[in-house]
């Protein structure tokens, strides 16, 4: 594809997007914006959620790492699985209680002020530098595809990319994006299942009997290792990382749950998350098909692009054809903006509640503070996208995530872990020092654990060591004083 088809692609995309703004954004309150009116259908919030959930990252660098750590990210994805019980069973009955907007409010009812702003102001930091990671690997491949042969710079590209983001959320907000998100999930699994049939076919695998043959025996589907537990990709450390990882950045993640809190109730919301959960199972093992695929089809065709780099360069080949060329690109959009969309939302509700506490302002200034937060998210993200323009160069942007997500998340698991475990109440004043220490503390430990643990290296575990460390924390600040109301699950 030339690149003024491919902008002719976005740009049709876009008017799909934008044409489902218009009507789902007719009702331009805060109400709307932030909780779609608890009105939601539970079943479009779980399709949705799969793309909000996988993400460009997901699509991009989950195919392109399998040759290097072959099927080994399907443990992670085991743990994901248990995380998301522990969300349906645990944490949502608490906010469906407490009939929550942000969930970092649970924090103010169990703790305090400062451990309200805590924790808001950690999935802030979180959210930002997740959604950046998402956004900059679709910029980075927009800008080799279409905006390099037509000489725009990457700044343009990125002010291009998160301004078409506002155009369609600035009214409706969490409404419109439930069902933006329905239709960029469809995109993305549209566009998976045509690059694998593509691939099938171009290495005369005639039947998904001979497609299962040549992954199942492949060296490269190797799912479970047990051999060295120095191995980053050990299964008890990957499993418990997916697990960890998906109670915070899913669970205590006000960009998820936000999702969540939009159905009617908390039976709904379970179901909701229950069938979400099967679903992503599957649609990661797909993934990592495609990948082993890609890599097969790059050896034998003398293609030397590799990870991040191996997806969109074998999509683009002129011998995939067109077809198969527009549907990658609608995946790769879908699956970005899917995610990117809802997190520009999440930003603007947790800012507005939790911060500013916009329900205290007057009535006639409120919709004007959340117009004007969601622009300067906007803004903040562009920044920080360009940023890490600079920063990461030859990387797999999935493992540097979850690298992130370690230190910023790690502080909200120990928070909430305390809050919902144990009955202590606490010095609530001192509560940001342990915030701050305990990622300083594990950075410290994760940049030394091979000199400390005979050659062990902490992996994507460091979440749950940053989470304990919170949590120990916590203790020392503790106090006899109980929790004043009863918060715990029905």
């Amino acid at each position: 594809m030339t690149p003024l088809q491919i902008i002719g692609l976005i740009a049709i995309y876009f008017i799909v997007l934008i044409a489902i703004s218009y009507f789902t954004g007719k009702e331009d309150s805060n109400d709307a914006f932030f909780k779609a009116n608890k009105s939601a259908p539970w079943y479009l919030v779980a399709f949705g959620m799969i793309g909000a959930s996988l993400s460009g990252v997901t699509f991009i660098s989950v195919p392109g790492a399998v040759e290097a750590n072959q099927f080994g990210y399907f443990q992670i994805v085991l743990g994901y699985f248990v995380g998301y019980l522990v969300i349906a069973y645990v944490l949502l009955p608490i906010y469906y209680k407490l009939n929550l907007t942000s969930i970092y409010t649970y924090l103010n009812e169990r703790f305090g002020n400062t451990s309200y702003k805590t924790g808001a102001i950690a999935f802030l930091i979180s959210r930002v530098v997740g959604a950046s990671f998402r956004l900059f690997l679709v910029a980075k491949v927009l800008q080799l595809l279409v905006f390099d042969p037509l000489e725009i710079p990457f700044t343009i590209t990125v002010l291009i990319t998160i301004g078409l983001i506002w155009l369609y959320t600035f009214k409706g907000g969490i409404k419109t994006i439930i069902f933006t998100d329905t239709l960029q999930t469809l995109f993305m699994l549209i566009s998976v299942v045509v690059t694998i049939v593509f691939l099938a076919n171009a290495l005369d695998l005639n039947s998904f009997s001979q497609v299962y043959t040549t992954v199942s025996e492949s060296d490269m589907s190797k799912i479970f290792f047990f051999e060295d537990h120095n191995n980053p990709q050990f299964f008890i450390k990957s499993f418990l990382a997916g697990m960890f990882i998906t109670i915070t950045m899913t669970g205590l993640d006000q960009d998820m749950m936000q999702k969540n809190l939009t159905c009617k109730n908390l039976k709904e919301a379970q179901k909701n998350m229950i069938s979400f959960s099967f679903i992503l199972v599957f649609v990661n093992l797909l993934f990592l098909a495609l990948g082993l695929l890609l890599t097969v089809y790059a050896s034998q065709n003398g293609i030397t692009a590799t990870k991040d780099d191996l997806f969109p360069t074998i999509a683009m080949l002129p011998e995939i054809g067109v077809v198969t060329s527009a549907f990658f690109l609608l995946g790769l959009i879908a699956a970005a903006y899917s995610s990117a969309d809802s997190a520009l939302a999440s930003l603007t509700t947790s800012f507005c509640i939790d911060i500013i506490d916009i329900e205290t302002k007057e009535e006639q200034k409120r919709k004007r503070i959340r117009k004007q937060t969601h622009i300067g998210f906007s803004v903040l993200l562009a920044l920080v996208i360009i940023a890490f323009n600079f920063i990461f160069t030859d990387v797999s942007v999935i493992w540097e995530l979850f690298k992130a997500a370690g230190y910023t998340y790690g502080p909200l698991l120990g928070l909430f872990a305390f809050g919902i475990f144990t009955k202590k109440h606490i010095k609530d004043k001192w509560v940001w020092v342990i915030a701050l220490i305990a990622p300083i503390v594990s950075y410290i430990l994760n940049a030394n654990s091979e000199m400390l643990f005979n050659g062990y290296k902490i992996g994507f575990e460091i979440l749950i060591v940053n989470g304990l460390f919170t949590f120990i924390g916590l203790l020392l600040i503790g106090q006899k004083k109980q929790s004043p109301i009863d918060i715990t699950p029905n």
